[in-house]
C-alpha cells in the first residue's frame, strides 16, 4: 500500500507542476504536457512492478497509436473556446477526440492495428 500511495503522489506531481509552470509561462507549460510523462510514468510503473516485457511494450505500441488521432482537439479547442466558453469547448473537444479516434481505428484497421 505505501508503494501505490507513492505511486500517486509522484504522478500526481507531475500534474501539479505542469498546471504550476502554465501559470507562468503558456509555452513552457505547453512544452512540459507535450512530453509523454504520464507514459513515462506508467511504463516505469510498469517496470517496477515487473510486469512482462510484452505488457510493457504493448502499452508503449497502443499509447503511440491512440495519440495519433488527438490533434484536432487541440486545435479546435482555442477556437471552440473563443466562441462557446471553457466547459462547452472542453466537452466538444472530447467529442471530436472520439470521433477522431473512431474513424482513425476503422483507418487503421485493414493494416492490421486493432485499437477497438
Amino acid at each position: 500500500m505505501p508503494w501505490l500511495i507513492t505511486k500517486y503522489l509522484i504522478t500526481a506531481a507531475v500534474v501539479v507542476v505542469v498546471s504550476e509552470v502554465a501559470k507562468r509561462s503558456d509555452r513552457l507549460g505547453a512544452l512540459i504536457a507535450s512530453l509523454p510523462l504520464v507514459t513515462l510514468l506508467a511504463l516505469t510503473w510498469l517496470y517496477i512492478d515487473k510486469q512482462p516485457v510484452d505488457k510493457i511494450t504493448n502499452h508503449a505500441w497502443y499509447t503511440f497509436w491512440y495519440v495519433v488521432p488527438t490533434p484536432p482537439m487541440f486545435l479546435a479547442f482555442p477556437r471552440l473556446f473563443i466562441r462557446f466558453g471553457f466547459w462547452p469547448a472542453l466537452g466538444f473537444s472530447a467529442l471530436i477526440t472520439i470521433v477522431s479516434f473512431a474513424l482513425f481505428a476503422m483507418a487503421v484497421r485493414p493494416f492490421g492495428i486493432k485499437l477497438l
